[in-house]
Formats: structure tokens, sequence, C-alpha cells
């Protein structure tokens, strides 16, 4: 039934802006706050909000240093947020089939 389907897509994920975050932590080791920013095309506000659902989610993984004297904040996809993308991507995958049938 497709409202199972639906049920099972992450919720935490289900954000264009969220959903952007890991795909692009999925393919890099690990991605700075300013490369995210840029790639994504977000402020810093928004961008911010949503890597925290992801860190309390603990689909990332966030390592803070300085930088010439500046924050730096690098963010990596941990292996429950690889794991939970890669179930996200199947569920979707799911419905796309199901919709075609």
């Amino acid at each position: 039934m497709i409202s199972e389907k639906i049920v099972q897509l992450d919720g935490i994920i289900h954000s264009k802006i969220r959903l952007a975050v890991l795909s692009i932590l999925i393919s890099v080791k690990h991605a700075d706050f300013n490369y995210l920013k840029k790639t994504i095309g977000t402020s810093d506000g928004n961008l911010s909000t949503h890597l925290s659902k992801l860190e309390e989610a603990g689909y990332v993984l966030v390592k803070k240093s300085f930088k010439d004297k500046k924050p730096h904040t690098v963010y990596s996809i941990s292996d429950k947020g690889k794991k939970s993308f890669f179930k996200y991507l199947e569920a979707l995958d799911s419905l796309l089939h199901h919709h075609k049938k």
C-alpha cells in the first residue's frame, strides 16, 4: 500500500536542505560549513538549523576548530546517517516503482 511506503520516508531526511547536506556528505569524506552553504545555496541560519537537526539525530558528526583564528566547522556523515540515507533512498525508489505499476 502506498501510504505505508510514505511512512517509511525518514522525516529527518525529507527536507530539501537536509537531503542536500546528506547527498553531499555521502560522496565526500567531510565538508566545511562554508562549502555546504555555497553548494546548497542557503543562508547561514537556515543551514545551521538543518545541520543541528541532523546532528541531534546522529546523522552527521561535527568537528569544530579554529583556522586563522576563525571558527572552522567540518561535517561528515555518521554510520547511522549512511544507513538512514540509503534506507530513505530505498523507500523513495519503492514509492517510484509502486507508482509505475
